[in-house]
């Protein structure tokens, strides 16, 4: 076996072990959120240090990361932590640009209505799929990154879970940057035109 193809096949299993770590990680702080969410939120803070500085698949430079302490974030405000119903939408598919061009088909499928606005809910249109609810808001280009942030990506296992009634867990709190924010070689979704909030969300990560 050759050395690059070994270098590949560690690649891969490294991105595997990358997408458990995130699910454990979510599994545990939907648990404890149920009984502390600021507890719930530190926990989900110091998972995604560790996983930034130690693993592999950072998304973090290699000079970024010998420098690394911790990703920046606001103080959790219990105010901007919220449960909505999926207002259900006439299915439409549409494409959405992504950081380095390419397009990223998406079906949006709902809508949630918040004290901060309005979003569409998609569901990624690729093997696998899974629900996505990106953002952007008025700190976007400022105090975070210009593309948005998450609030949902399922595909990886970003997932506050629901509620028992079947609302889904929207807690602003845990909104992250994708990963194209720290390295231009990763190819994110940008939140688009209809999703983005009129006031500055300062909850989640924000820029350093």
């Amino acid at each position: 076996m050759s050395t690059e193809s070994t270098t590949a096949d560690a690649m891969w299993l490294d991105l595997l072990d990358w997408r458990r770590q995130v699910a454990a990680l979510y599994a545990h702080v939907r648990e404890e959120r149920e009984r502390d969410p600021v507890t719930a939120h530190g926990l989900w803070q110091a998972g995604r240090n560790a996983l930034f500085r130690n693993h592999p698949q950072s998304p973090l430079l290699a000079d970024a990361r010998a420098a690394f302490d911790s990703l920046p974030c606001w103080p959790y405000d219990p105010a901007l932590a919220f449960t909505a119903p999926v207002e259900p939408l006439p299915p439409e598919r549409l494409t959405i640009p992504s950081s380095t061009g390419q397009d990223m088909p998406l079906v949006r499928f709902g809508r949630v209505s918040l004290p901060v606005g309005t979003l569409d809910v998609y569901w990624i249109d690729v093997y696998g799929g899974g629900v996505f609810l990106p953002f952007r808001d008025a700190t976007s280009g400022r105090e975070s990154y210009g593309g948005g942030r998450y609030l949902l990506d399922t595909a990886k296992s970003a997932d506050l879970g629901s509620t028992v009634a079947g609302d889904l867990v929207l807690d602003f709190n845990f909104a992250f940057h994708p990963s194209c924010f720290y390295d231009p070689r990763w190819s994110c979704p940008l939140a688009p035109p209809q999703n983005v909030l009129g006031a500055g969300v300062r909850a989640g990560e924000r820029a350093g």
